[in-house]
């Protein structure tokens, strides 16, 4: 080949190069399926959340917004995938509470909760249920800690994980009776709720969105809610702040992140899109069957959600730290 026909081939290439580029960024973001990574397996809380919000986002982005389960070590596994992402908009996370305990359950951390990741904005704080297994005695609350204060050498709660919204619910709830009892760790509450369905363990602290339709089913009992105020969904539920543990109140958050130095362009689709799936009449009448609510708009940003996770690490660091829980 001549040097004047290498000349042209190479000049052609350039150019075919050059308007792949230029059509690329025309088409601008997204432009192809994002992944949302959930740290936890299908079937539980976090799952549910993130299953409704990515379908009503993806309608507005224009591209399917597909899940990703990634549990394990409380989430950590899949936060740390997230973290090493390709900072594109192209793998974002939901997540719940674990984010803020992990700097205290894993001092060996891999990524920094705050600052390897971008904010997009918080989704919706979800109360929680004191739930048992059907066969368990107890009729009521006050029957259920009776229960609990005769048998707590034989009593044995489920969780989603070290660290988990339910772990850190029923590590307080023990803390309000004076014991511990036997703990068993499940990677997820999905998981978690299929054993205590199976009667596999006595009682959990886990999410409306989780065991709602359970109790109404009479899969489960359900005795109370820990929020300050009962809960729509569970209507005939107490709180617990009201019967027996005055002051409780716990409730679970969930988040969605992506990983540190995305482009504007990104986080601003992503913050419109996550805005959007909040006032999406489908998510809310969905999330309302499950006790909860969609967060203001004004916390589905960015700059409100790294200042209350900066806050919840704080708070929650305090806690686990007085318990001597630690990761694994």
């Amino acid at each position: 080949m001549t040097s004047f026909r290498r000349a042209l081939v190479s000049g052609a290439l350039a150019f075919a190069a050059a308007s792949f580029a230029v059509h690329a960024h025309a088409q601008g973001y997204p432009n192809k399926p994002i992944t949302l990574v959930v740290p936890a397996a299908a079937g539980g809380p976090t799952d549910t959340v993130a299953r409704l919000i990515a379908e009503s986002m993806g309608k507005t982005l224009g591209q399917s917004v597909i899940v990703d389960n990634t549990g394990g070590a409380g989430g950590t596994i899949g936060m740390a995938r997230v973290a090493r992402a390709a900072p594109d908009g192209y793998t974002i996370a939901v997540w719940h509470i674990a984010q803020a305990t992990a700097p205290a359950l894993y001092p060996d951390l891999k990524y920094d909760v705050v600052n390897d990741f971008d904010s997009i904005g918080r989704i919706t704080d979800v109360p929680m249920t004191l739930v048992s297994k059907n066969a368990l005695p107890s009729k009521n609350v006050t029957e259920f800690f009776a229960w609990l204060r005769a048998e707590k050498a034989k009593a044995t709660y489920g969780h989603a994980g070290i660290g988990s919204a339910s772990h850190l619910c029923a590590l307080m709830l023990l803390k309000g009776v004076g014991f511990q009892v036997e703990g068993v760790g499940y990677r997820g509450t999905g998981p978690a709720m299929n054993d205590l369905l199976a009667g596999q363990f006595d009682f959990m602290c886990d999410q409306t969105t989780n065991t709602t339709g359970h109790i109404k089913d009479g899969k489960i009992r359900g005795y109370a809610v820990t929020t300050k105020s009962k809960v729509s969904s569970v209507p005939d539920l107490p709180t617990l702040d009201s019967t027996v543990l005055p002051g409780f109140e716990v409730s679970a958050w969930h988040a969605m992140w992506a990983p540190k130095g995305l482009p504007k362009e990104a986080t601003d689709k992503l913050v419109a899109a996550l805005q959007a799936a909040l006032k999406d009449p489908k998510v809310v009448e969905r999330f309302a069957s499950l006790g909860t609510v969609p967060v203001d708009p004004s916390l589905a940003q960015p700059a409100p959600l790294k200042s209350y996770l900066e806050a919840e690490v704080k708070r929650w660091g305090e806690v686990i730290k007085a318990a001597g829980v630690k990761g694994n």
